[in-house]
């Protein structure tokens, strides 16, 4: 079944209908329509799925998927259009540019924790760049991924953009098959995975994969603003987002500070027993339950630790003193655990990081602007919010993506069209003026090879800044040819002028 959608899929995209633009603009005018039709239907969904508040799915998920689609519509004809390039003495007078044409086929693998959002949101670029489209959800969140099967095709061209359901033995079956492109969302075992496979068929891949995110409070920051933003950073989802706080590093004269603030603010959240609260979510499933239970086992939490197997249910739990090297902190969390590492400074804290995997995302809560920046210099992640959680990730103009074991490419705005396209080189000559190409062609002597190295070492010239040097040079030559003019007259004059003084004197 799955080699029989694939098989539509691509001869719909060999009919060549995506490529005008006003086919792939029609689609996502579609796709758009889909998302304000069917808010409430895709909010009870995740409900079911994972306890999610209704208010916050549109907030964390949807309304960033309309952000993007009117972007890609507003800005579809400029992204698609020849890019040109700087050219050399050779090409000064032939057309050279980039254009962004499709990849033909993309496998779009979406996980469970935002099953709207992290399907979606590279369909977008899909649909934008002029491909087909496969799109295969999480089976983890069930009732988000039956109605993305069942509205889907009521929307979008249903040969082009298919929905594939199932589990492990579906997305197997998917990847034997040959893709012009491959984007998934998830962790980074199941990553190793989807690369291994494409790597079989050449195919090439976007890995959007989780890792540790660190979070450095500076002693000397507004800590009570600070905890806020982390506490909802960290336990919207109920921890369940990859680019989630995983752990706190701070100096331990804050410590306390920091455990009291985020416990305060816990209770302004989520009231006295977040069980109650219809704005905190559960654990997806019994296996991931027992999994980040798993991790908390040995410690004494300084904040929550409840829990009930029965609802998936994990009390927003806080943890000091952590030590460095245990389970928890080898581990990606991906669930309502928020551990605190002691450091001495900054400097202890820069490496830190440095000696791990390279994160998906960096939080730092500093004051000082240079040391800020300091930090962002001496640590390498896939995004940075200084001051705030997750923050980046809302700003289609930002690409995002890992780096390392946290994932490959980017995407998000013009980042996802460019990741689905490929970039074509096209230079477009004349077989008029031969007579320049003449040094390079045999028989040589020293004289030829000097004149073609001449050319072929000549800098590049940027055609925007020729156009005003060309302006330049005719102002010049304008001026010369008046200044001309102005003399030839002033001459005429002067001797016009003589004819009649000696015509006077002598009469």
């Amino acid at each position: 079944m799955e080699r029989q959608v694939v098989q539509r899929a691509k001869e719909a995209f060999l009919s060549g209908r995506t490529r005008p633009l006003e086919f792939r603009l029609q689609q996502l005018y579609a796709l758009k329509r889909m998302i304000t039709e069917k808010e409430t239907e895709i909010s009870t969904a995740v409900k079911q799925d994972i306890n999610r508040s209704q208010y916050d799915t549109p907030l964390v998920e949807l309304i960033g998927i309309e952000n993007e689609i009117s972007l890609a519509i507003e800005k579809l004809a400029e992204w698609a259009a020849p890019r040109p390039v700087e050219k050399n003495l050779l090409t000064i007078s032939d057309e050279a540019y980039i254009q962004p044409e499709p990849l033909g086929v993309v496998l779009i693998i979406g996980a469970w924790n935002y099953p709207w959002a992290l399907n979606l949101l590279p369909l977008v670029g899909a649909i934008a760049a002029g491909n087909a489209a496969v799109v295969k959800p999480s089976e983890l969140s069930e009732y988000s991924s039956l109605l993305l099967r069942a509205l889907l095709p009521r929307y979008l061209d249903k040969d082009l953009y298919p929905v594939v359901t199932g589990g492990v033995s579906e997305t197997q079956e998917l990847l034997r098959i040959k893709f012009d492109h491959i984007f998934y969302t998830g962790s980074s075992t199941v990553g190793k995975l989807v690369m291994e496979a494409a790597a079989r068929n050449l195919t090439p891949v976007t890995l959007e994969l989780g890792g540790k995110s660190p979070c450095y409070i500076d002693k000397n920051c507004e800590i009570r603003v600070a905890c806020r933003r982390i506490t909802w950073g960290k336990f919207i989802n109920c921890g369940q987002t990859c680019i989630a706080p995983d752990y706190i590093l701070c100096e331990p004269c804050i410590q306390g500070r920091v455990v009291e603030c985020i416990r305060q603010t816990l209770l302004e959240f989520y009231g006295a027993d977040p069980k109650c609260s219809p704005d905190y979510g559960r654990i997806i499933n019994q296996r991931h339950f027992n999994r980040v239970m798993g991790l908390m086992e040995g410690y004494t939490p300084v904040v929550g630790g409840q829990s009930d197997a029965s609802q998936c249910y994990i009390a927003p739990t806080v943890l000091k003193d952590v030590p460095p090297h245990s389970r928890l902190m080898q581990e990606e969390i991906f669930g309502p655990l928020l551990p605190i590492v002691t450091v001495s400074d900054m400097d202890d804290a820069i490496r830190f990081i440095n000696e791990r995997e390279k994160p998906l995302a960096l939080y730092i809560f500093c004051s000082d602007k240079k040391a800020s920046k300091h930090m962002i210099a001496e640590t390498s992640s896939g995004g940075v919010t200084v001051n705030d959680i997750m923050m980046h990730y809302t700003l289609c103009s930002l690409p995002f993506g890992g780096v390392g074991q946290s994932g490959m490419g980017r995407y998000h705005g013009k980042h996802t069209f460019d990741q689905l396209s490929h970039h074509k080189s096209c230079l477009v000559r004349s077989l008029g003026m031969e007579s320049v190409n003449l040094a390079r062609y045999p028989p040589q002597d020293r004289r030829r090879a000097r004149r073609a190295r001449m050319a072929l070492k000549s800098p590049l010239i940027d055609m925007s800044k020729r156009t005003l040097v060309w302006a330049v040079v005719a102002t010049i030559i304008g001026c010369g040819l008046l200044i001309t003019l102005l003399v030839i007259l002033l001459m005429a004059a002067g001797l016009n002028c003589t004819c009649w003084y000696w015509r006077g004197f002598y009469n």
